[in-house]
């Protein structure tokens, strides 16, 4: 338990990184301000479309008798514009970042040199790492959508699908929106998806601890936008402790001879990253 303490700590940590880097806040802002305009938008339409989408596809019930064909369709209805809601958290972060790309990984860098210690840079051009990072996002968004099927499912189930179902929505909100947001510096580090979800895998705990608050925070409009500056440095903050265990073992693996010192330790095993 104590790990969701320190994820929620690190949330807290890149909020008061920004905060005395007013320079960088000003600059995170912009690309959440672009895309919260596009979001509200779709938000919009799809508040005024849902009950029409549920009239078509229901044509079963036109001649049900009321209340059961109100009941049928304003469940419905709430359950359409919820999944919309819950997909437009998810995505916010990806598009946000792929907007914002040479923006968030020059404030994740500044978060690293201000804390010391190695500023890894990717190498790659520019139209490279949109690439990359617009893959990943796809890849990432298609498990979030089994996940989202899964769950708009069993939010008919009664009982769990009032309790159990949303607090599982909301984890697996979290949990990709701590992969979003820590893969700008996980890439930098060199991580491809597999091994950012396997690290991450290593420590739920912490993970959900950053991600969850944010996730919930990011419910009330134009609090994502505010809260996008520092959710990237404190995603960048939570990456250098995923990775510590890695380079504290890189530094133990070569002795003063150059062999490797973990060859006589029994036991030794590899962090996470290292998958």
């Amino acid at each position: 338990m104590r790990d969701l303490g320190a994820g929620f700590g690190y949330l807290v940590q890149g909020q008061r990184w920004v905060g005395r880097h007013g320079r960088w806040f000003g600059i995170g802002l912009l690309p959440g301000l672009i895309t919260l305009v596009l979001y509200a938008a779709a938000l919009v339409g799809l508040g005024y479309g849902a009950d029409d989408l549920v009239d078509w596809a229901t044509p079963f019930a036109d001649d049900w008798s009321s209340p059961w064909l109100g009941l049928l369709r304003t469940t419905l209805t709430v359950l359409v514009f919820g999944f919309g809601l819950f997909l437009a958290v998810i995505t916010f972060t990806a598009v946000t970042l792929l907007v914002g790309q040479p923006f968030y990984e020059s404030l994740s860098e500044e978060v690293d040199r201000t804390e010391g210690g190695e500023v890894p840079e990717s190498g790659l051009p520019l139209w490279r790492e949109l690439w990359i990072s617009a893959r990943d996002s796809v890849r990432v968004l298609v498990r979030v959508g089994l996940y989202s099927l899964l769950l708009f499912a069993l939010g008919f189930v009664p009982v769990l699908g009032q309790t159990v179902v949303p607090v599982l929505g909301f984890c697996v909100t979290g949990y990709f929106l701590a992969e979003e947001l820590t893969a700008v510096a996980l890439q930098r580090r060199g991580m491809v998806l597999k091994d950012r979800l396997a690290l991450l895998r290593g420590r739920r705990l912490l993970t959900l601890g950053f991600g969850v608050p944010l996730g919930l925070a990011f419910l009330v409009p134009f609090v994502a936008v505010f809260l996008m500056p520092g959710a990237v440095a404190g995603a960048t903050l939570l990456a250098r402790d995923l990775v510590a265990p890695e380079n504290e073992d890189d530094g133990e693996m070569e002795n003063g001879d150059g062999e490797d010192a973990s060859a006589g330790v029994a036991g030794v095993t590899p962090g996470p990253a290292a998958h």
